[in-house]
């Protein structure tokens, strides 16, 4: 049985009904032989044609900045402004003629005041076309406005782009379809207008009122010529609105040779920040003694809020200090444009209209000689013609870096540069900002929830847990010794094991020795190791206070080998080796140095 396609009906169904009635009115227009004669049709149109393109500039000049403000404001103010904006087009037509002979009909005292030269004028007819038509280029803007991605604009900030500048060069032209269509509603409405038009300014004649004063006076026959001049009209502005775009620059990018930015250390990065953003809490401080950290830390944990508040994305109390060769400088009170730094968010924030070339360029003083050096470090010189959406996400990703240092910041904010990019592209970029860091001395701060990153790519580790500081200090220490078993797991160590410190002051797990403790005999405890500090090696005779274990899986990865143990106590710890692997089953000794154990009461 042969289902009916119900969309495909539905559609077709609205379809005819839209075109029927004009098919049928072409069909009249033809057999009557052509249309009558009405005298004054070509001025009615005129009027109308003149009245909708100044009404329709009028509406975008006002109109374009209003719908970037409910797009960008939340609250309940900007949330009944918007409402309000909307009540036009819910009103009909005859009754915003009437709301406006309130406001500048001849007896009102805008009208008094103008001589009553707002009505039965052309000024009338633009009065009542603007306020029918504007809110739909207002509701279009809005919607398009609020579709902008706002890492975008975050971006443009930190690249040295103001209020003004973020709206002209960022806003306008990504929401720039979503602006063209509002701007082709309002002067299609305002071209049709009648209700308000035939209120406030029945004269001189617009098509529409034109078309009625002939239907009334001598029938139906003597619309047919005004409607067959709406219909070309309205089809002709449509057919250039759907063919009209903007040209794209076309040619290739000329670069100019290549200039090594000078390798200068950046400053020691310290900072001291609170912020809330909604129940959420922020508190995090780091003394300015490095140049390269890492903020580690799980979902939710505030990293990125930490970031966009160094970035001054983000209002937040405390201040952001840069220590270099000419003594401390605060940040506090600078706006993000004014901060000198490179921003990169999770999503490399490009603009789909531009280039490569033109994308590295487009911070505020970007030098054309150090952003050409840079893609060419970055291997992205072959692809400078290239718009974003020809582009790879690693690609995308070394051109945001490339974007950010042609500015020469001063500081580098990294949001998770490189989640969910492939790994062989992760490891490859990972290595290439290493060597960024190494050759220019660049500071960085760097969010991330990779153990891993973090300790290739930081020299100071700032772990981050609710939006509070666990533990911070120089990356090896951090490492080695986690201040309790929340940062243990943090840093991605899973060798968290129970023991007893024993009356000999010996940390034991079951009847083996594990390492000397300086806690109380008896207490309960929770120790760590990490999985490369242990060694592994055959059982042949050993004794008693010997840590010993069976293998119970054996994981070969392609640098190493991580096998999973079982000690006596049931509890499992897992090494990593580069040497041949024991099979599953087998009983090893574990050597564990003891400095590479830390431990931490129950009750801590």
């Amino acid at each position: 049985m042969n289902r009916v396609p119900v969309l495909p009906v539905l559609a077709g169904l609205l379809l005819a009904y839209l075109l029927v009635p004009i098919v049928a009115f072409a069909v009249r227009l033809a057999g009557a032989g052509g249309a009558q004669t009405a005298p004054g049709v070509g001025a009615a149109l005129a009027t109308s044609l003149v009245t909708a393109t100044i009404s329709t500039v009028v509406i975008g000049v006002l109109g374009i900045p209003l719908g970037y403000l409910l797009a960008r404001r939340r609250g309940r103010v900007a949330a009944a402004l918007g409402v309000l904006v909307q009540l036009p087009l819910a009103l009909p037509p005859l009754i915003s003629g009437v709301l406006l002979v309130y406001l500048v009909g001849p007896y009102a005292p805008l009208g008094e005041l103008t001589g009553g030269r707002l009505t039965d004028t052309r000024i009338g007819i633009v009065l009542a076309q603007v306020f029918v038509a504007a809110p739909f280029l207002v509701v279009a803007a809005r919607s398009a406005f609020a579709a902008v991605d706002p890492a975008l604009l975050d971006v443009a900030a930190t690249l040295g782009h103001g209020r003004l500048s973020r709206f002209v060069r960022v806003a306008l032209p990504v929401a720039g379809g979503g602006i063209r269509a509002g701007l082709l509603l309002s002067w299609l409405r305002a071209f049709g207008e009648f209700g308000a038009t035939v209120i406030l300014a029945y004269h001189p004649y617009t098509l529409p009122v034109f078309t009625y004063v002939q239907f009334g006076s001598t029938g139906l026959p003597a619309t047919v010529l005004p409607v067959a001049v709406a219909l070309l009209a309205a089809l002709l502005v449509l057919v250039a609105a759907d063919h009209l775009r903007l040209p794209r620059r076309r040619g290739r990018a000329e670069l100019p040779p290549p200039v090594r930015p000078n390798g200068r250390p950046g400053p020691l990065v310290g900072f001291d920040l609170a912020a809330r953003v909604g129940g959420f809490a922020l508190s995090v401080a780091h003394p300015p003694g490095a140049r390269t950290i890492a903020i580690l830390g799980p979902s939710g944990a505030g990293k990125s809020m930490t970031l966009r508040a160094l970035a001054g994305l983000l209002a937040a109390r405390g201040d952001v200090t840069l220590t270099g060769d000419g003594g401390p400088e605060r940040l506090a009170g600078l706006a993000p444009e004014h901060r000198e730094i490179g921003y990169l968010p999770q999503d490399p924030a490009l603009l789909p209209q531009l280039t490569v070339w033109r994308q590295v360029l487009f911070g505020v003083g970007a030098d054309p000689a150090v952003a050409a050096y840079w893609l060419d470090r970055l291997g992205l010189t072959e692809l400078a013609d290239r718009r974003p959406d020809q582009l790879s996400g690693g690609q995308r990703r070394r051109v945001a870096l490339a974007r950010a240092l042609a500015r020469r910041p001063r500081l580098l904010l990294l949001d998770e540069p490189f989640a969910g990019l492939d790994t062989p592209v992760r490891d490859e970029l990972r290595h290439e900002l290493r060597a960024l860091q190494r050759d220019t001395g660049m500071a960085t701060v760097l969010v991330t929830h990779d153990p891993d990153e973090a300790a290739l790519l930081a020299d100071e580790v700032l772990l981050l847990s609710a939006g509070t500081v666990r533990q911070q200090g120089r990356q090896e220490q951090v490492y080695a010794h986690p201040c309790d078993p929340e940062a243990a797991r943090l840093l991605g160590i899973r060798n968290l094991t129970a023991g007893t410190v024993g009356a000999d002051g010996v940390l034991r797990c079951g009847a083996a020795a594990v390492c000397d403790s300086d806690l109380p005999a008896g207490t309960a405890v929770t120790w760590c190791v990490r999985p490369d500090q242990i060694t592994l090696s055959t059982m042949d005779g050993a004794g008693g206070d010997e840590l010993v274990g069976r293998v119970v899986d054996v994981v070969r990865l392609a640098a190493f080998t991580e096998t999973v143990l079982e000690l006596p106590t049931g509890d499992r710890l897992t090494a990593a080796r580069t040497g041949p692997a024991s099979e599953p089953g087998t009983p090893v000794r574990l050597a564990i140095p003891s400095d590479a154990v830390t431990l931490w009461p129950v009750d801590q």
